[in-house]
Formats: C-alpha cells, sequence, structure tokens
C-alpha cells in the first residue's frame, strides 16, 4: 500500500462522496483522483521526474489536496511549506532540497515573485493563470483530457512502483533553534501514524474532519489529512483560522474532528457569540504541540466539555506520533501527555547514557516505531544524532510521575545550566503567565562569565502596564515562595512582542542574539 492508492481506492468505492469542501467548491473522490492524475501528467510532461523534490506552498484549500497525491504519482517527493513564508525560507528550502518545481498559489505569488523573475533552474506553478515565468494551471483545466495518456509518463493511480519503503515527502521544521531541518518520510511512516489516529481517536468512514491549522505541518496533514483519505471521511478545509470559522464550519458542516493549537481554542472561546453556536457534533476536540496548564485545561473544559478533549504529543521527527491523553479519562492527569506509548509506538525517558530514569527524574524523551521519519534530509550529522539504537531522540526532557504518566518539563536545547544546576525555562513561563500584567513571557539562558548562564525573563505586557517599572523586582517578588533562589530571573527585559516564526513558536535563539535583542527591545 502507499498514499496514492489510498485515493484510487476510494476514488472507486466511493466516487460520488463529497471528499473535499472549501467554501463552495467540493470534489467527491472520484473528482479528486482524476484531477491527481491529469496534474501528475502534468507535472511530467514538464520535466517533473521519479526522486525530484517539488515544494508546495499551498493553505489549505483543494489545489493542495490535488498537488499532494499528484506529485506522488509521479513518484516525486512532495515538499510542502507554510503558506506564510518568507521569499528568504522558501528559497532556502528549495536550494535544500535541490527542488525541481514550485508550486504557489495565485494569492501568494507576490512573497517569492521577486527571486522567481531573477531567475532560477526552478519550474515555477502557479494556481489560476500564467503570469511571466509562472505557469498557471487554468491551461491544465481547460486544455485536452489527458486521462487516457497517463501510460505515456508511466503513471498509474495505485502506484505499484511504489512501496512502504519508498520515500514520498519532505517536511522542513520549524527551526526555532536555527535553520529548518528536513524531515524526510517513507510511505509506511505516514501509513503507520495516519492509521494509529484512526484507531485512536475513532477516525472513520462518516467522519467529518475540520482542517483550519496548516497543512504543511505534520499532525495535521498526517494524522488527519491521512486518515481522512485512508478512511474515506469528508474534509472540510479554509484558507486560514479565525474563531468565527471555526465556529462556523463546525455547525455547517456537523463536524466530528477537529486538531489545533491550544491558542486557536483558548481565543476561539473568547467569541462574543459563543454560546449561540451548536458544537454538539464534535467526537473529538484535539489539541497538541504544547501541554495546558491547569487553569487553561478548566477553561476548556467548561467550554467545548471534559468528554470531547483529547491531547496528542508527538513531534514532526516521530511522524508525529508518541502518547495520548483522553480528558474524560484521566481528569486528574491533565496536563500530563498520557501514560503510555500510542498504537505501534514505545516512549521512554532516560538519561545522558540512555538507560531509562525512575520516575520524577527528568530525563530525555525517547520515541520507537514505525512512525518515525527515514532520516533528516541531506544532513547525516543531525540524522546520526537524532536516531540512535532505533529509537528518535526527542530533544523534549520529561518525566513520569508515580502512576505512569509523562509529563513534558522542557525543550533539552532550552535547559539552563547556572552554577551548575539545571532550570527549566518552561517552569517559570507558566507561573509567570499567570502574572496579570504579563501577557507573554520567554525565559532564556544568557552567557555569564562565572555562572555560566544567567536566568533572563522576556516579557511582553498587557495594554497599559508601565514598560518603565521595576519588573526585576515585580517578578522575582511574584515567583518567590514558588521556585528556589537560584531559578529566579537575575534580569527581566520588556519587549513589544515576542520573536516567532511563522508557525508561531517562541524563536529563543533570537532572543540568545545580542544583535536581535536590540532590534526587539523597547526602548
Amino acid at each position: 500500500m502507499n498514499v496514492s492508492a489510498l485515493l484510487a481506492v476510494n476514488g472507486r468505492k466511493y466516487p460520488d462522496k463529497p471528499a473535499l469542501v472549501a467554501g463552495d467548491a467540493e470534489l467527491t473522490f472520484a473528482e479528486w483522483n482524476d484531477q491527481a492524475s491529469r496534474w501528475a501528467y502534468r507535472l511530467r510532461e514538464h520535466g517533473v521526474e521519479p526522486g525530484d523534490r517539488v515544494v508546495l506552498m499551498l493553505p489549505n484549500c483543494p489545489e493542495f489536496a490535488v498537488f499532494y497525491i499528484a506529485v506522488i504519482r509521479c513518484q516525486a517527493l512532495v515538499v510542502p511549506i507554510n503558506a506564510r513564508s518568507t521569499q528568504e525560507e522558501v528559497r532556502y528550502i528549495c536550494e535544500h532540497a535541490g527542488a525541481k518545481a514550485l508550486i504557489v498559489h495565485e494569492a501568494l505569488v507576490h512573497a517569492v515573485n521577486e527571486w522567481i523573475e531573477q531567475g532560477t533552474n526552478l519550474l515555477a506553478i502557479k494556481t489560476g493563470g500564467s503570469q511571466g515565468v509562472w505557469l498557471g494551471t487554468v491551461a491544465w483545466e481547460t486544455g485536452e483530457d489527458v486521462l487516457g495518456k497517463l501510460d505515456e509518463f508511466a503513471i498509474d493511480p495505485d502506484a505499484p512502483n511504489l512501496t512502504e519503503d519508498s520515500e514520498v515527502s519532505i517536511l522542513y521544521t520549524s527551526g526555532t533553534t536555527g535553520r529548518p531541518k528536513g524531515v524526510l518520510y517513507t510511505h509506511r511512516s505516514l501509513l503507520t501514524v495516519a492509521t494509529m489516529m484512526a484507531i485512536e481517536l475513532s477516525i472513520q468512514h462518516r467522519s467529518r474532519i475540520l482542517q483550519l491549522m496548516p497543512l504543511s505541518h505534520s499532525a495535521p496533514l498526517h494524522l488527519f489529512f491521512i486518515s481522512g483519505l485512508m478512511v474515506g471521511a469528508t474534509q472540510v478545509m479554509a484558507l486560514t483560522f479565525s474563531p468565527e470559522l471555526l465556529l462556523s464550519l463546525v455547525q455547517k458542516h456537523r463536524i466530528t474532528h477537529f486538531f489545533g493549537a491550544p491558542v486557536a481554542y483558548l481565543l476561539t472561546m473568547k467569541h462574543p457569540e459563543f454560546a449561540r453556536y451548536d458544537l454538539s457534533s464534535v467526537e473529538f476536540w484535539m489539541y497538541g504541540g504544547a501541554p495546558l496548564s491547569k487553569e487553561m485545561a478548566a477553561q476548556m473544559e467548561q467550554a467545548y466539555g471534559r468528554d470531547k478533549l483529547a491531547c496528542v504529543y508527538g513531534l514532526t521527527e516521530a511522524g508525529p506520533t508518541g502518547t495520548r491523553l483522553l480528558h474524560r479519562e484521566h481528569p486528574d492527569k491533565v496536563g500530563s501527555v498520557g501514560n503510555r506509548g500510542v498504537l505501534f509506538a514505545e516512549v521512554e525517558v532516560v538519561d545522558e547514557a540512555g538507560r531509562p530514569v525512575p520516575a520524577g527524574t527528568p530525563g530525555e524523551v525517547r520515541v520507537r516505531g514505525a512512525g518515525s521519519m527515514k532520516a533528516y534530509y541531506n544532513n547525516p550529522e543531525a540524522t546520526s544524532e537524532a536516531l540512535r539504537d532505533g529509537w528518535l531522540y526527542t530533544g523534549d526532557i520529561g518525566k513520569f510521575d508515580e502512576d505512569g504518566f509523562l509529563w513534558i518539563v522542557d525543550r533539552k536545547k532550552d535547559v539552563m545550566i547556572t552554577g551548575g544546576v539545571n532550570v527549566y525555562p518552561k517552569e517559570l513561563e507558566q507561573l509567570l503567565e499567570r502574572h496579570p500584567a504579563i501577557a507573554e513571557v520567554a525565559v532564556v539562558g544568557l552567557p555569564h562569565p562565572e555562572w555560566g548562564e544567567t536566568v533572563t525573563a522576556y516579557v511582553v505586557l498587557v495594554a497599559g502596564a508601565d514598560p518603565a517599572h521595576d519588573w526585576l523586582t515585580e517578578v522575582r517578588g511574584f515567583l518567590s515562595g514558588h521556585l528556589a533562589d537560584y531559578k529566579l530571573p537575575r534580569q527581566v527585559k520588556v519587549l513589544a512582542q515576542l520573536p516567532r516564526n511563522t508557525s508561531g513558536k517562541v524563536l529563543k535563539h533570537a532572543l540568545r542574539d545580542s544583535a536581535a535583542q536590540k532590534e526587539v527591545e523597547l526602548t
């Protein structure tokens, strides 16, 4: 089995069933399957060969779904990237991946047009009509029907030459610690995590999945897009997220499954008309990317229902696969990420020598299972560091409690060592988020000649708060009694905003860089 064959099979089984819904547009499984084959033919016609890399810069739209399968049917590797990527980010990924083609939504061409117009070896394709050096897909839709000519390029929707060990795609990590790395997957990786999610959270033929989180990210793409494709579910998509869209689409389309970052839920439940929407069709509200604090969990359970909330933990390199927690099963353990590896996965917490540590002791989380990446693309050094002895080392610091539940403490690279003692930034951040005058906070370790690192808190204040206030004294006083003295910040800096990447993750490496600090600090 392979990803292309999933659509081919469902195109025959459910030809008239809606597969993709976006606004007024709707594609049945048969239409999606046929369109993917047509566009695969056109890609081959324009020089995309087996093994080539094709970058997709597309938001959540039917064209993304069609091109995703079309590239795979060319036996090329599909490389989805965030639709909000900058020209510099797109250029880096295209060059690192050695891309043959770049496919961009017509509304996003302006973001990269300057670079493309200067001349590259890339085949530049856009949705809509042709423009300058850009080849438009309108001509593909209105030209000759090529379904009867697929043999010319050996295009078979069932893709019999693609095995589960064949390479299929590359996702680039968010790059919170520097340049993003390309995570290389096989069909086995994708099929494993999609099957896991379908079983763990009851995604079935009758399910209706809402896709508002970017499909360039592994969780929405592999856990829900591929699992929905696998079981023949209907998927509703929109170009971007907003609380209004989430509420209205759930009600209109009787959505059964939605995945989002915790912030998506927190923003949505503040919508002034939240209570008037009918959200009763939802079977699972799933979140990931960050565990919930007790306060956030209580708010979300009241708004969305404890029985329907589920946390999933994993990382891009793992497929993602790892653990999951249902609020209804373990309401007293909310904030943890569960007490077992999900289907097909094992999870351990180990010391620097790779030995499992006892309950209550922090260590690095490692994951083992068929859903993990094959390698970092074109980066053997990073691959050998992450994949060891059959395990994927996540870079997350976690600990099991006495009941066997896993709690994520921090990222290994973010852990500060001050005076020879480990300090975990997340511990401070979660406490400081409770301060009524602090809207956002990031804690990092800055170099110190004697202590190694000094604990530094960067804070964004709520509207009306005085940036000239003595925030170091304020913060240390607020934390006193909650944390040991050596963990308290020695510096507090007020920022207008925290530096973030296109995925919304805080760029702590930028905060550690003195030049970047000067750029973001308020004067």
